[in-house]
């Protein structure tokens, strides 16, 4: 094992042995390192003063070396924002700013202790490294059945280990908060979980309400007092879209210093809450109560990107940057807000009219981009390939009865078009109508 690996590793089994002991094999191995081409070039950009023949980049005019054909599609930026490679961990400055945003947008981490957001190559990035750091085979993954597909492949493929679900709803129709417990403390023979929250839900668009969320808190720590060490990942990709009473913002705030068996870890990003989907722009944030472990823990994620990746784009960070920067960023965002929140509504009144009942339910949602059908009489699977052969229409199957449909990407006017279509051809499949 490499030295500067082994003195992180020293840093937190004195400063958080819990931390320490849910690291995975690859994560103990993990640094950033501190010789060689990245800090050579560091040290030569403040002290070469006269040549710096260091980085792998071309200058031209004291500028990074480019072709206007590129750089006439984009003016209003400095070649200096573009065209450079960003640091490892993001533009300091962008970095600086989403901090800020998320203590403005989550009260509850105003007096807790977290490090500065790493820039991903969006959230998938982010989860792979979290995966990287703490799974290993064997490992649990905690989450609720309905879940995104891509966790299995993230963790589950990549690293081995066993995905842990428990049903997201309750009898009520509220987060099963006793599920997440009881599957969290059936890994007290093992001594550690890494458990996923995602709100809002994909595939269902559901967000627990305030006093669900602090239901979920004390299932962690009851794990924790239990003598589970819990790896506490919140996935909020699609934070902000809240549109009815339910939690506002992050659990993130309330598991910082919760526990000393709990590492808190927030994944989120640009990609959906700005709607630049295609930047690929998205920040990983530990929460600990030392600095020096806060330190440790972003060393180790910084290997991870300079042995991947190396860093994330450079234009995209300038683009997010210059975008939170701008005055009218809040009023352009609560526009697109608005839309969103017509949408779902548009979604609840076209379902609660009570003429689809026969055919499906749907499950519980108030926020994000889905919202999920459950099919009564037909499977998802033929009712996704009916449509879309017969309707030209587009819509996920999750399993038998499961059916996702992102409301997002569908006009208001829109929207009881296509339920009238999916139901349509549902009872066609149920031999209801004629083909």
């Amino acid at each position: 094992m490499h030295e500067a690996a082994k003195r992180l590793n020293e840093v937190l089994e004195e400063n958080a042995p819990h931390t320490y002991e849910v690291l995975s094999e690859l994560g103990r191995a993990l640094y950033f390192p501190k010789e060689g081409i990245l800090s050579q070039s560091a040290e030569a950009k403040a002290k070469a003063k006269r040549f710096n023949a260091t980085i792998g980049i071309a200058l031209e005019d004291g500028v990074p070396m480019h072709l206007n054909v590129i750089q006439s599609h984009l003016a209003d930026f400095s070649p200096n924002d573009l065209y450079n490679y960003a640091p490892p961990a993001g533009k300091p400055e962008l970095r600086s700013l989403w901090r800020e945003k998320l203590l403005e947008e989550n009260p509850s981490m105003r007096s807790k202790h977290f490090g500065n957001p790493i820039v991903t190559n969006a959230l998938t990035h982010g989860l792979s490294i979290v995966a990287d750091l703490f799974a290993d085979a064997g490992d649990a993954v905690i989450l609720p059945d309905k879940n995104w597909e891509n966790y299995e492949l993230t963790f589950g493929v990549r690293r081995g280990a066993n995905m842990v679900t428990y049903p997201l709803y309750d009898a009520s129709g509220s987060f099963n908060a006793a599920g997440l417990e009881q599957a969290i403390l059936s890994q007290q023979d093992r001594g550690k979980a890494i458990v996923l929250l995602n709100f809002p839900n994909n595939p269902t668009g559901y967000t627990p309400s305030i006093e669900e969320g602090d239901a979920i808190v004390a299932a962690i720590e009851s794990g924790a007092k239990a003598g589970v060490n819990v790896v506490a990942v919140t996935d909020d990709a699609y934070f902000f879209l809240f549109f009815e009473e339910s939690l506002k913002e992050s659990l993130f705030g309330k598991l910082c210093d919760l526990h000393p068996r709990i590492l808190p870890i927030k994944v989120d990003g640009a990609t959906k809450e700005e709607f630049v989907w295609g930047f690929r722009v998205g920040f990983l944030t530990f929460g600990a109560e030392s600095d020096l472990v806060l330190v440790a823990l972003e060393q180790k994620a910084m290997g991870i990107i300079r042995a991947t990746i190396s860093s994330g784009s450079h234009p995209s960070q300038t683009f997010v940057l210059k975008a939170l920067q701008a005055p009218e960023f809040k009023e352009q965002k609560q526009e697109k807000f608005e839309i969103m929140k017509r949408r779902a509504n548009r979604v609840k009144v076209v379902l609660d009219s009570g003429r689809f009942d026969e055919a499906w339910r749907y499950y519980p949602f108030n926020s994000g981009y889905f919202m999920c059908l459950e099919l009564k009489r037909v499977k998802a699977e033929d009712l996704r390939v009916a449509l879309l052969e017969r309707q030209g229409i587009g819509t996920i199957a999750l399993g038998d009865h499961d059916l996702r449909i992102a409301f997002s990407c569908i006009e208001e006017s829109d929207i009881e078009a296509l339920f009238d279509a999916i139901y349509e051809t549902e009872r066609e499949l149920s031999g209801l109508t004629q083909q």
